[in-house]
Order: C-alpha cells, then sequence, then structure tokens
C-alpha cells in the first residue's frame, strides 16, 4: 500500500438524541471529536416501525395529502 494515501481512522464520540454517548472508529472529525445526531435509529420512523406521527410544517402534508387523495393509496 501507498503511504500517507488514507484518511486517517480514529475514535469519537457520538451523542444519540436521547443523550447517550457511545464510541465509534470513523475518519470523520478529529481524535476525540463528538458527533450529535439529530434522528438516530432510536426515534426515526424507518427503524421504529413507523408508529410516530409526521408533524406538519406549514400545511405541507395536508396540502400534499389533499393534492393526492383521488389516487386510491
Amino acid at each position: 500500500m501507498r503511504k500517507d494515501i488514507h484518511p486517517d481512522y480514529h475514535v469519537i464520540d457520538v451523542k444519540m438524541t436521547d443523550g447517550t454517548i457511545f464510541q465509534m472508529r470513523t475518519t470523520w472529525g478529529k481524535e476525540g471529536d463528538t458527533m450529535t445526531l439529530d434522528i438516530d435509529p432510536t426515534v426515526h420512523p424507518a427503524w421504529t416501525g413507523g408508529s410516530s406521527r409526521l408533524m406538519d410544517a406549514g400545511g405541507r402534508v395536508s396540502k400534499f395529502k389533499k393534492k393526492y387523495e383521488g389516487l386510491g393509496f
């Protein structure tokens, strides 16, 4: 292997949305940095089975549902 062409692989802390912290090896950031997640597998509907409700920001979800209500989905 050629030297000095690979990114630095080091340990960082990953902070989940519930406040728990675990260590992970990555090329992101620098040694000892903390990555704070906004969405993680413990709360995202893709991993939790979709039990969470969509937040309607400015009526966008309602507008979308109204626009496509006649398609029979």
